[in-house]
């Protein structure tokens, strides 16, 4: 880990270029996977000699070698974790972690809390089902590891979990954006008084509404003021980026982890300061299963400024993950991505829950969008006629808005599946 948040470019890249040299070194003697993919490429430092590792690559391998494919660096009597991805895009993938990948995967953890200003006097609140999903055992563990008191939610209906958190007087509350907006909504419904939470911190991750405006204000009014700090990351790359304590529309990428790259998804080309594209990976401490030059498959800004106003010099992301290429729907020439029109719809305050239809059946894809209102909501057919003006001002299409009854679409614990392909 880099000790010093504000280290500059060149300490940085010091850093990165020795830590990728060993992780080649490492993975090129015993790691089969790699090993066949950089035959004859170990000694070198410059990473963009290295060829892209592909989630279509990872999926085939492990189909090829079950259960957990070639991309293991030592015997699996070696290895003491495992987790699988959330398959929101297609099969899911096996990931396995040696104790000291998953201590390093901690230390960036610890990175997320420390900058959201999580000291070892919290009592952090985990809402999540604990299932094989790498992100809630990463965090709990490292909360654990910090000192703070760690209070399990799996297994509990939404008022259990927000009666635990009264009684406990839980300080942070980890989820994911949906989930954080479920349940105030769950406290309405059960009378449970939500005032009375000590919540000061949402720490949310799994889906980008903490870093969409909209979003992040109306968790933040639901939650009396708790500020809502962002987080992304992946199962099979490990926490990667931390909420700005100074901009809150902004990623940090921990470059003491992970070596970042932002390239053009069809020249391959690096992007600028300032410019768009598909954010790469290379993680530089997960030894046991690596993944050298990754193609996330996330729609990233980098910033233009550098050092950031917080003082970080690590690589900033404009508004976190902007979207997936495997998100983006084109629409009558328009590109549309989950995120825009998220915060579009979060905008209004009388809009409870949404869903997007995606109808491919014609000659050309279009888009509806069923919405469910706050009850007691006057005039919905207006509400609905404003939604269909906002999303036509700022996307340039018009899409269909229905009102459908309280208590018809479905309710999240984790990632939200809002769009659905009919």
């Amino acid at each position: 880990m880099i000790a010093d948040r504000n280290a500059d470019r060149a300490y940085i890249e010091a850093h990165q270029i020795e830590k990728l040299s060993a992780l080649l070194s490492e993975v090129c003697r015993t790691n089969p996977f790699y090993r066949q993919k950089l035959q004859g490429l170990a000694a070198t430092s410059l990473l963009s000699n290295l060829p892209f590792t592909l989630k279509k690559e990872l999926i085939d391998d492990q189909a090829a070698h079950p259960p957990f494919g070639s991309n293991l660096t030592y015997p699996v009597e070696r290895y003491s974790r495992f987790c699988q991805t959330s398959a929101t895009t297609g099969k899911p993938m096996r990931w396995l972690d040696t104790p000291e990948s998953w201590n390093w995967m901690l230390g960036q953890w610890e990175r997320v809390f420390d900058e959201a200003g999580v000291t070892a006097a919290d009592r952090i609140f985990f809402a999540f089902s604990f299932g094989p999903f790498l992100g809630f055992w990463t965090a709990f563990d490292a909360a654990a590891r910090m000192g703070c008191l760690c209070i399990p939610g799996g297994g509990m209906r939404s008022s259990a979990r927000l009666a635990t958190m009264i009684d406990s007087a839980s300080t942070v509350l980890c989820c994911t954006p949906t989930y954080a907006i479920r349940l105030a909504e769950a406290a309405a419904e059960e009378n449970i008084d939500l005032p009375a939470c000590h919540i000061r911190k949402i720490v949310v991750a799994g889906e980008p509404g903490g870093s969409i405006p909209a979003t992040r204000s109306l968790i933040e009014k639901l939650w009396n003021g708790a500020t809502v700090i962002d987080h992304h990351g992946m199962s099979e790359v490990g926490p990667v980026s931390f909420g700005c304590p100074a901009r809150h529309d902004v990623l940090h990428i921990i470059e003491s982890a992970y070596i970042p790259e932002v390239l053009d998804s069809l020249t391959d080309a690096a992007v600028p300061a300032g410019g768009t594209g598909e954010l790469v990976l290379t993680s530089l401490g997960r030894a046991g299963s690596p993944l050298i030059r990754y193609r996330t498959g996330d729609i990233v800004q980098r910033a233009a400024a550098e050092p950031c106003a917080c003082g970080s010099y690590e690589m900033a992301l404009e508004g976190g993950i902007l979207g997936r290429t495997d998100d983006m729907v084109f629409v009558r020439g328009v590109n549309v991505y989950p995120r825009a029109v998220e915060e579009i719809m979060r905008s209004f305050d009388q809009v409870a829950e949404f869903r997007v239809e995606i109808d491919r059946s014609h000659a050309l894809t279009e888009l509806r969008i069923q919405v469910e209102l706050e009850p007691g909501t006057a005039d919905a057919a207006n509400v609905g006629h404003h939604i269909e003006v906002a999303l036509k001002d700022s996307l340039a299409l018009r899409i269909p808005i229905s009102i459908v009854p309280a208590g018809t679409l479905p309710r999240f614990e984790m990632k939200a599946r809002r769009w659905v392909r009919l």
